[in-house]
C-alpha cells in the first residue's frame, strides 16, 4: 500500500460544471501524516477534565449523543423567546452503551435560562425510511415556520437484524411554538438526499464494513455557500471500492443541491478531504465562512488511524481554505484543534463549531482515571455519560485556532 496520498486524484466524469476551475481534473484535498506528525502531544489543546457535576441527565432512563443546533440558514443558530432548539441522538438507557447504535433515534430539545428540557422524539414512529436514525442537521425558516431535516438512515425499516447500510434523507415538517414546549409536526416531503452510484463512494448496500471499520455514508450537514447562494450537504464517507484502496478510507463527501431549498435531489460530487491511507473515519463534518474563508471540521477517534505511519488524540479537527472546495491547509499545522485530556483521552466526542465559536459535544467514558473500558467491563457500564457536554469556546485567526474558554 502506497502512503503517497499525491499518487491519486479522482476523476471529473459529469460534474465538472461545479469545479470552480473545470479545466483542471478534481483533486482532493488530503489529510496527511505529516500533518499529524506535528500534534504536541504535551501540550495538546485540551479543556478541562470533567467530573460528576457535568454529567447531567434529562432523562435518567435516556442515553443522549451527537449533539446539533436547529441552525438558520446561515448557520447562526435559532433563537425563540423560550430558548434555542437542539437535536441528540437517543435510545435506552442499557448496561452495553455500545446497544444504544442499534436503536438511536431523533429527539428535540430545548435550551433556555432555566437550563436543558426533553421535547420528545423529533420524527413519527414509523417515518423513517432505516430501522435507527443517524445524525444530520436541521434547517428553520423563521418566516414560514418550516423545518427540513437532513438525517441518515441507517438499515432498512422492519429489518430483522440491524446491518451498517446508510442511506442520506432529508423531510420537512413546521415547527410548533404555541405548546409548553416546542414540537415539529406535520412531517412531509421524505426524500432520498442522494443515491450513491459507487462512483466516489463505497456502496454501502454491498460493503459495509466490520465493528471497528464500519464504512460511512452519514452525517450530512447543510451548507449555502456565500460565494453563490448555492447549498450543499457535507457527509462521512469512506472511499469508492475501485478506487487505491486501504481499510484507512475516511473521506469528507460532498452532495450539491439542484433546488435553492435543498428540498430535492442532490448531485454526488467527489469528497473535498480525503483521509486516503491515514484514517477511516472523518465524523460529522461541518463548515461555516468567516472573515473570507472557509473553515471545515470534523470528529475523528485516535483507534481509526493507522498507527504504522500516524497517530493522533480523539479530537475536533479542522482545516481552512478561500472556497468550499479549498485548496485547504490544516489549522495549527497539524490540524488538531481540540482533544480530548490526556488524562481522560475518552471523555467527549462529536464535536460541533458553532459560528459563534462555542463548541458543543457529548460527554462519552469519563472519570476513568487510566482504566480501559475493553479490559474492564464494569467501566463501560459505570462510566459511560451520553449526556450534554460543557462547551468549549474557540478563538479563529486564520490558519490558527486556540481555545480560550
Amino acid at each position: 500500500m502506497t502512503t503517497d496520498q499525491d499518487e491519486f486524484s479522482v476523476p471529473l466524469t459529469n460534474s465538472k460544471k461545479f469545479l470552480p476551475d473545470a479545466s483542471k481534473p478534481w483533486r482532493p484535498n488530503f489529510w496527511r501524516a505529516s500533518h499529524l506528525a506535528q500534534v504536541d502531544f504535551a501540550n495538546l489543546p485540551s479543556p478541562r477534565v470533567f467530573g460528576q457535576d457535568d454529567v447531567q441527565h434529562l432523562d435518567p432512563a435516556l442515553t443522549l449523543w451527537d449533539i446539533w443546533p436547529v441552525q438558520l440558514d446561515n448557520g447562526d443558530l435559532v433563537e425563540l423567546e423560550s430558548g434555542s432548539l437542539w437535536v441528540m441522538l437517543s435510545a435506552p438507557r442499557l448496561p452495553d452503551p455500545d446497544v444504544r447504535h442499534n436503536m438511536a433515534r431523533m429527539r428535540l430539545l430545548l435550551k433556555s435560562e432555566a437550563g436543558w428540557q426533553d421535547c420528545g422524539n423529533l420524527l413519527p414512529d414509523g417515518f423513517s425510511p432505516g430501522s435507527r436514525e443517524w445524525s444530520g442537521s436541521t434547517r428553520l425558516n423563521p418566516e414560514t415556520g418550516e423545518v427540513t431535516l437532513w438525517f441518515t438512515a441507517a438499515g432498512r425499516r422492519d429489518e430483522v437484524k440491524p446491518d451498517f447500510e446508510q442511506r442520506l434523507f432529508h423531510a420537512v415538517g413546521t415547527l410548533d411554538a404555541t405548546g409548553s414546549l416546542p414540537r415539529v409536526t406535520n412531517w412531509h416531503s421524505l426524500t432520498q438526499t442522494v443515491v450513491n452510484t459507487g462512483e466516489f463512494y463505497a456502496d454501502l448496500s454491498i460493503t459495509q464494513g466490520v465493528p471497528g471499520q464500519i464504512k460511512g455514508f452519514r452525517d450530512p450537514y447543510w451548507f449555502r455557500d456565500p460565494a453563490d447562494g448555492a447549498g450543499y450537504v457535507l457527509f462521512t464517507a469512506s472511499r469508492a471500492s475501485h478506487l487505491p484502496a486501504s481499510p484507512y478510507d475516511g473521506v469528507i463527501g460532498l452532495a450539491k443541491a439542484t433546488d435553492v431549498d435543498g428540498h430535492q435531489t442532490f448531485e454526488l460530487l467527489p469528497p473535498i478531504l480525503d483521509a486516503f491511507g491515514l484514517a477511516s473515519e472523518m465524523e460529522r463534518p461541518h463548515m461555516f465562512a468567516r472573515d473570507g474563508l472557509y473553515y471545515v471540521f470534523w470528529s475523528t477517534q485516535t483507534h481509526i488511524f493507522d498507527h504504522r505511519f500516524a497517530q493522533g488524540p480523539t479530537g475536533l479537527y479542522g482545516m481552512v481554505g478561500p472556497s468550499l472546495f479549498g485548496p485547504f491547509e490544516p489549522l495549527n499545522g497539524s490540524s488538531l484543534v481540540l482533544a480530548n485530556p490526556p488524562e481522560e483521552p475518552r471523555q467527549a466526542y462529536a464535536w460541533q463549531v458553532l459560528p459563534s465559536l462555542e463548541v458543543v459535544s457529548f460527554v462519552d467514558f469519563w472519570g476513568l482515571r487510566g482504566g480501559d473500558i475493553h479490559r474492564d467491563p464494569s467501566l463501560k457500564q459505570s462510566q459511560f455519560a451520553g449526556s450534554i457536554a460543557p462547551s468549549s469556546q474557540l478563538r479563529l485567526d486564520g490558519a490558527t485556532s486556540i481555545i480560550i474558554g
